[in-house]
């Protein structure tokens, strides 16, 4: 008999067809509606206060066109009504629950320690994994050696041995439109989890769950929700 695999629920920048995406409101909604976890983007402020905001500027979501990188913390603040939260806030408001953090843009070395650092100061060391490229993970496993890494990798051959070994990751992380039966067992049988981003439909969900993905990252909680809990665990083929 097949041995049933548990799927885990994250959150794509929260609840974002609800809330703004990387806003407390958006991040305590997802968690209200079931997510296992809740993936979020951390950039640094010019003076090297984390905050969540997947974009350079805050144009898009905030129309203010000005980069995150030439404002203080205190200034972003003042621009978006305090609609930007800091990372160390976004620990607080989600106490207790699992986040992901995106660290977009090639942060380098010295941004990965200062976001780190937080996590740690913050006490979330245990609730908290980090996603990104190949460069990222390793300036996150220099900052932290026992820091859970889902590696981001965008093409269908195999990361480099070496590189896994200098990484460590507990997962690897897909976009799905990649993940095909013989990718998800070559990853289970090289000992990682398999995680997805971002699938958001019915019939995607359903397809990816068939394969055996560990965990799926998306836009609609709810739907992801309601089919997990719903249909309950799905055997691996």
């Amino acid at each position: 008999m097949d041995t049933p695999r548990a799927l885990t629920a994250v959150a794509h920048r929260g609840d974002p067809y609800r809330h703004r995406e990387n806003t407390l409101g958006s991040l305590r909604s997802a968690l209200e509606r079931g997510a296992d976890a809740v993936e979020t983007d951390v950039r640094l402020t010019r003076d090297g206060v984390p905050v969540l905001l997947h974009d350079e500027t805050l144009k898009r979501l905030w129309q203010q066109d000005r980069p995150l990188r030439s404002l203080s913390a205190e200034e972003v603040r003042g621009l978006t009504a305090g609609g930007v939260p800091t990372l160390a806030e976004a620990l607080a408001a989600t106490d207790g629950s699992r986040l992901m953090l995106d660290l977009p843009g090639g942060p380098g070395e010295r941004a990965v320690r200062r976001i780190v650092d937080v996590v740690r100061e913050c006490g979330a060391r245990d609730r908290v994994y980090y996603t990104a490229g190949a460069a990222t993970m390793l300036a996150v496993r220099a900052a932290d050696p026992a820091a859970e890494i889902a590696m981001t990798w965008t093409t269908a051959a195999p990361p480099r041995a070496g590189l896994l070994a200098a990484v460590r990751p507990r997962w690897l992380n897909y976009r799905f439109g990649l993940v095909d039966r013989a990718l998800a067992e070559r990853v289970h049988r090289d000992g990682f989890l398999l995680s997805v981003w971002t699938p958001d439909t019915r019939r995607t969900m359903r397809r990816l769950r068939a394969l055996g993905v560990d965990s799926i990252t998306t836009n609609r909680i709810d739907v992801l929700c309601a089919l997990r809990d719903g249909n309950g665990a799905v055997a691996v083929p």
